[in-house]
């Protein structure tokens, strides 16, 4: 049953003393949020294997950052296998002494690897990451409690793919709904995803390449798996946060909250999604916000920002609690849309959009075009009437 705490009651008695019907606008202006108006948004990779992942092969730290830097990546996650040096991360990767940047925000993190599936942490500082190694095997429950302790934001690898996550969905923030270039291996990551929706989580859908292979260079030999590096690498996908400002924390408050967007790779736009609760003309929401339905309808907007082809129509497909509610075509040098919608006054409802279309180029990793077929970039819901303290 969905649990009203008093914050919704007051809000609901306020819209309602609103009385505005929603207005469609009548040009291509874009409306402003007025709520999440201060941010700024960043791109990175959640999912990068360094050379400390001992199945890698020519990916040290420094080419993991310097290509990062170099395809404008604002922060990076290097997540290296955790079981690889039996869970003491902190003196491999963090104390490499590449590891450092002037201007790439780089995250602490590590896969965790298990028998029961993998998981990646992020932090914005250093943190015990051998205390939530050694739970590894150990019941959710004790899991949990370590897990709160460290005050990390665990998330569920490759939901649906090989070592795939095992663990209660209870312990993560995020699920990574878009892993590596290959598209076509994450339709039952998204279903997934849905279902964790649909259950009344608010979980952060997010992206990660889990690149393990650079290209070599020097005098560095290739090995047999080396390949990969030309069809996968860092921002195959690339996930977007709607950060408060340029720091660590505010990546992390972001994925937290759910304020993120994923493309298929760095040079491809994304999309934001708004929404307009009040009628009132101002998209005060986004991706990652909740409210109280109403029973009044809502109107939403699109759009593609950043290096969209305008020539191109992209498809753009409004997901409903996990079904297909509207599709639209848009195009333009800002493709935008508009909708509306009335949430449903008594249950949950949640919206969610995915693009489609001819991709921007990614010269740096040309092959991973091909794999990532007609996905352009998807976003994260907006929430009516779900329980922030599920």
């Amino acid at each position: 049953m969905l649990l009203y705490s008093k914050y919704y009651g007051f809000l609901i008695i306020a819209v309602l003393l609103l009385n505005v019907d929603c207005v469609f606008a009548q040009d291509n202006r874009l409306p402003v949020p007025i709520v999440n108006a201060s941010g700024v948004w960043l791109k990175g990779d959640l999912h990068v294997h360094s050379r400390h992942s001992t199945e890698s092969s020519n990916n040290s730290v420094a080419k993991i950052i310097n290509f990062s830097k170099l395809v404008g990546m604002d922060y990076l996650c290097i997540t290296d296998h955790d079981n690889h040096v039996n869970g003491d991360v902190a003196h491999h990767t963090w104390a490499d002494p590449e590891f450092k940047s002037d201007s790439l925000l780089l995250l602490y993190g590590a896969e965790w690897t298990t028998t029961r599936g993998h998981g990646n942490v992020f932090s914005d500082k250093s943190y015990n990451h051998q205390r939530l190694f050694d739970v590894r095997d150990d019941r959710d429950v004790n899991i949990g409690k370590v897990k709160k302790s460290l005050n990390i934001h665990l998330s569920a690898n490759h939901p649906s793919g090989k070592d795939n996550f095992g663990f209660s969905y209870d312990l993560v923030q995020s699920i990574e709904v878009w892993n590596s270039a290959m598209w076509a291996k994450n339709a039952n990551a998204i279903m997934i995803w849905d279902d964790m929706l649909s259950s009344g989580r608010m979980m952060t859908g997010r992206g990660g390449s889990d690149a393990h292979h650079g290209v070599p260079t020097g005098s560095e030999k290739s090995g047999p798996n080396t390949y990969q590096a030309e069809f996968n690498y860092v921002g195959t996908p690339t996930t977007w946060v709607f950060a408060k400002e340029r720091s660590l924390t505010a990546i992390i408050e972001a994925l937290n909250r759910g304020k993120v967007s994923v493309s298929s790779n760095p040079f491809n736009p994304r999309v934001e999604f708004y929404a307009d609760p009040k009628g009132n003309g101002n998209f005060e929401m986004m991706m990652g916000d909740n409210a109280v339905s109403t029973g009044r309808p809502v109107k939403f907007q699109v759009q593609l920002i950043g290096n969209t082809l305008p020539e191109e129509t992209y498809k753009v497909t409004v997901i409903k609690n996990g079904k297909q509610l509207n599709v639209y075509q848009i195009k333009g040098k800002v493709p935008i849309t508009e909708f509306t919608d009335t949430p449903d006054v008594n249950g949950r409802t949640y919206y969610r959009v995915v693009v489609e279309g001819k991709n921007t180029d990614y010269p740096q990793v040309p092959k991973s075009m091909a794999l990532s077929e007609n996905m352009v970039s998807l976003s994260n819901p907006i929430y009516f009437n779900f329980d922030p303290k599920f």
